[in-house]
């Protein structure tokens, strides 16, 4: 599994799935055009791009040119990378049919390609907090997940830091686990849920 210190955009979560199996960083689905309407989730994509720096995959169709594109304009060039899935054509297992063009898509390219693509391009392998992660445990302890007011807390947090209220428990785990140490989490998480 590559750890990567930038987060990765993709279009919807059958690719957000695929990818999970290769990379061990922050996944974010633009939901296909969804993220043309949705401004919370594309002020959260330019901020990680600000933060830690943003891959967008997307499928090789016009449409995934179309959501690159739109995500791309609002964004500065250094702050972004680019991996781009070759023409393949067929269709993904789980469709009926093949898509409109009869290409395939992210989710359904081989992992040693997608594993390559990302090998060979100017990615920032990271070892953030590696050696001792933050844990679902961890969130537990704090009251972030497991407990009555889990919720509520878990919102003081993700608002905290700056993060949309969508992010699942996974995606958070991961962002906090690229973005600052172990202590530097507890002291502001304490702050935030103490007060």
């Amino acid at each position: 599994m590559l750890k990567i210190k930038e987060a990765v955009i993709v279009e919807g979560r059958y690719d957000k799935l695929k990818l999970s199996n290769i990379l061990d960083t922050l996944i974010i689905e633009t939901n296909g055009f969804g993220i043309y309407k949705n401004k919370e989730k594309l002020k959260f994509i330019k901020r990680l791009a600000e933060e830690r720096g943003i891959i967008i995959i997307t499928d090789s169709d016009h449409s995934g040119f179309q959501i690159r594109n739109f995500i791309s304009a609002g964004i500065p060039k250094e702050q972004i990378k680019h991996i781009y899935i070759p023409d393949v054509y067929g269709k993904e297992k789980r469709k009926n049919q093949p898509s409109k063009e009869g290409k395939i898509g992210v989710e359904g390219m081989d992992d040693k390609l997608l594993k390559k693509l990302f090998e060979n391009a100017d990615i920032d392998f990271t070892q953030a907090n590696k050696e001792n992660p933050i844990k679902a445990c961890h969130l537990y302890e704090l009251g972030i997940t497991g407990v009555a007011n889990a919720a509520e807390n878990k919102k003081k947090l993700l608002k905290a830091l700056s993060l949309p209220e969508f992010l699942s428990t996974k995606a958070l785990l991961s962002f906090i686990n690229s973005s600052m140490t172990k202590d530097e989490f507890f002291v502001l998480a304490n702050s935030v849920l103490n007060n």
